[in-house]
């Protein structure tokens, strides 16, 4: 079967053959029926695009790479989504490769994107070494991460210390004392583990407490079943103190909102309630965390901002890499994603009538979760529409 040039499709299709070449690159100046024709010939004809050809031509791939830790990771998908959006509107495609938080994928990644001749990555960064990473002035990269950057790449960071800090700072204001933190081990590497567990310990020193070794519960794989083994181990420690006279953890911070709801799980595994039993604060609001029973309290990343940022450091740095000398004389930027505090029902305590705020746990015993709510339901039914409680006995 010969090979399906430009020129023929352009002759089936009654046009010319720049006609057929705008059509292929998305140019503007086609009318719509015209791009209907071509685009119709140029599937009828079985026509593919030489892509080294035009990329040697141009200069640029017109793809950008993104490489996170993984695809199934909530968090990354929405955060895939806003940066192919964003691409999408400068003209540019997305690759998305994931790494599995390993050095040896990140690495991969970097390979693969130059070999496929990207035009740039946005890359995720978890286990690599950065002090290894060689950042060429002819491929563009833009670092997310927690950890500092001693590389020549921008770097979009999160703010770990702060977004953690205000969540046990807010429980603490919804009367909270005993707070437990959801999460890895303390590390001397800078990861969300280190740095969530730092903010935590922060707001807790700052308001005059030490950080307990019993109320920090290990997810070290920031994932639902961690965060479902946590849980259990939280809801025994509730018991076990409840038993003993002690007192019960009445809230906690976790990691990220999965782990959060995979906590929310190990608790009703054993028949405590949040917010009833326990206050919950998570990390990173995903879509799902305001749809969750009770909806999740969560520290927001702002994660239009975070693609819109990231995208545009990094075709500022293609755009640089073109010129003579341009890449090597621009700045590193080093850029923070803004936040805030989703204050929803998780975290919000249980009110009497009276508008007082119990702190969760005291004087809650197994089932009174669902007692209280009806006490709370017959206190708010009109005295008009009040029924006998069985005095015709």
């Amino acid at each position: 079967m010969s090979t399906v040039r430009m020129s023929d499709v352009a002759r089936a299709a009654g046009v010319s053959t720049m006609t057929v070449s705008n059509v292929v690159n998305d140019r503007p100046g086609v009318s719509a029926e015209v791009r209907r024709r071509v685009l119709r010939q140029l599937a009828d004809s079985g026509y593919r695009m030489n892509v080294s050809a035009r990329n040697l031509r141009s200069g640029h791939s017109g793809v950008i790479g993104l490489a996170v830790p993984g695809h199934d990771v909530p968090y990354f998908g929405s955060l895939a989504m806003h940066i192919a959006r964003e691409a999408d509107q400068r003209g540019y495609r997305v690759a998305v490769e994931q790494t599995g938080a390993q050095e040896a994928g990140e690495v991969a990644a970097i390979q693969f994107s130059r070999a496929m001749d990207y035009d740039g990555l946005i890359l995720s960064i978890v286990g690599m070494d950065l002090e290894k990473l060689e950042v060429a002035p002819t491929f563009p990269i833009v670092l997310l991460g927690e950890r500092e950057n001693p590389t020549a790449a921008d770097h979009v960071s999160m703010a770990n210390r702060e977004g953690s800090r205000a969540a046990v700072e807010h429980l603490r204001e919804q009367g909270a004392r005993r707070i437990a933190f959801i999460g890895g081990p303390d590390t001397p590497d800078q990861t969300i583990h280190s740095l969530r567990l730092g903010g935590y310990r922060s707001a807790l020193e700052q308001a005059g407490l030490g950080v307990d070794p019993a109320l920090l519960f290990d997810a070290s794989e920031v994932t639902m079943e961690s965060g479902r083994r946590a849980g259990h181990r939280l809801a025994r420690e509730i018991r076990s103190a409840r038993q003993e006279g002690r007192p019960a953890p009445d809230a906690a911070f976790a990691i990220t909102d999965t782990v959060a709801f995979g906590a929310l799980r190990g608790l009703a595994d054993h028949g405590l309630t949040v917010p009833e039993d326990l206050l919950l604060v998570g990390f990173d609001d995903i879509p799902e965390a305001a749809f969750m029973v009770p909806a999740l309290s969560s520290v927001a990343p702002d994660l239009a901002w975070t693609a819109r940022r990231a995208v545009e450091l990094l075709l500022e740095r293609i755009g640089a890499s073109g010129r003579p000398g341009g890449a090597e004389s621009r700045q590193v930027r080093e850029e923070t994603i803004p936040w805030s505090l989703e204050v929803r029902e998780s975290s919000t305590p249980v009110r009497s009538q009276q508008g007082s705020v119990p702190v969760p746990g005291a004087e809650h015993t197994e089932g009174s979760a669902m007692a209280e709510q009806d006490a709370f339901l017959v206190a708010q039914t009109p005295p008009s529409s009040s029924t006998s409680t069985g005095d015709a006995s």
